[in-house]
């Protein structure tokens, strides 16, 4: 299969264009390196360095290198800068969305695999959280994600075109090659790596007061290889004709902060120093996906559950690369 990965040289992204690799599709990355890193893009791969606004080069690039399919991954994805700059986020992410799908469109590319997000749900109102559960974002981060997946709804409707919109929790872990590289870093496992690694004086754990086991807030991480590995289950999906499909990635089952840290601390044999602090607003006290529907339509189940896994793989990549890419 010829696959178009826009964003393919983010975290995410990169794990995924070599997942696709690995199994003998050619692969073919958009990217306007506004975060992504050139250096985590084989040199054997085709990068494009565009904006995915520019309809006219996406037609192009979709024409030129005769796509099949797309995985979209390119949007900003700070909730805090969402919240301060969502101007930004509907540009980038809803526009960009926009002008993706017009150029498939116009290409005759109809098969879409989508990166979503949790944030869609909002505050929570049950847990675990299924794809049925409220759709009622607090942020304008979640709110451009929703209304991609209602573009990707309504060109379905429409016209000759398919997709998977994949909704993942917290995305983390890393691959021998690939790993997370963000500035500014906003994600707790590389965050407390980079307190071990002597980047950071501390890590602040934001209340403790929460209505959890050890008070501190609880979240479902899931290892970016399984995420990669959803990602083209979903392709197969689209490959066999099969309808459209929203569903969720996690593990479905939390890890309090408390216990990321003691993992964190075990796995690197250092002493993690942490400062505690009052609750951030609108951080709820559990987030856990239910991925019932992914394992039933996509045959997906994660296999690096164990946060221990998740954190040796995170620690291994962070410390061989110090500085990143």
């Amino acid at each position: 299969m010829r696959v178009l990965v826009t964003g393919g040289a983010g975290y995410i992204g990169s794990v995924t264009v070599e997942a696709l690799r690995a199994r003998g599709d050619q692969v073919v990355v958009v990217d306007n390196l506004a975060t992504g890193h050139r250096a985590a893009v084989d040199p054997a791969v085709t990068l494009h360095e565009a904006d995915m606004r520019d309809t006219a080069r996406v037609i192009d690039i979709l024409r030129t290198e005769r796509i099949e399919a797309v995985v979209h991954f390119a949007a900003y994805s700070l909730v805090g800068e969402s919240v301060s700059d969502p101007g930004k986020y509907m540009d980038n992410n809803v526009a960009g969305t926009l002008s993706l799908l017009q150029a498939m469109r116009r290409s005759g590319v109809g098969r879409l695999v989508f990166s979503s997000t949790a944030a869609v749900y909002g505050e929570p109102q049950r847990v675990p959280i299924d794809e049925d559960h409220p759709i009622a974002p607090t942020n304008p981060y979640g709110l451009t994600k929703r209304f991609m997946e209602q573009a990707m709804e309504c060109s379905a409707a429409a016209y000759d075109f398919r997709f998977v919109a994949l909704r993942y929790f917290n995305a983390c872990g890393a691959i021998p090659t690939r790993g997370e590289d963000h500035d500014p870093e906003t994600h707790l496992i590389p965050v407390i790596l980079q307190v071990a690694l002597g980047q950071r004086p501390h890590l602040s754990i934001f209340g403790t007061d929460y209505d959890t086991p050890d008070g501190t807030c609880v979240r479902d991480y899931i290892h970016v290889a399984d995420l990669a590995d959803a990602h083209l289950r979903a392709l197969d999906r689209l490959a066999a004709s099969e309808p459209s499909l929203i569903c969720n990635l996690g593990n479905g089952q939390g890890y309090s902060v408390r216990e990321v840290l003691d993992t964190c601390r075990a796995v690197t044999g250092r002493d993690i120093a942490c400062i505690e602090g009052p609750r951030r607003a609108g951080d709820p006290s559990r987030l856990v996906a239910d991925a019932t529907r992914a394992r039933n339509e996509l045959g997906w189940t994660p296999a690096r559950p164990d946060l221990r896994t998740i954190v040796e793989d995170a620690w291994a990549w962070h410390n061989a690369r110090p500085q990143g890419y």
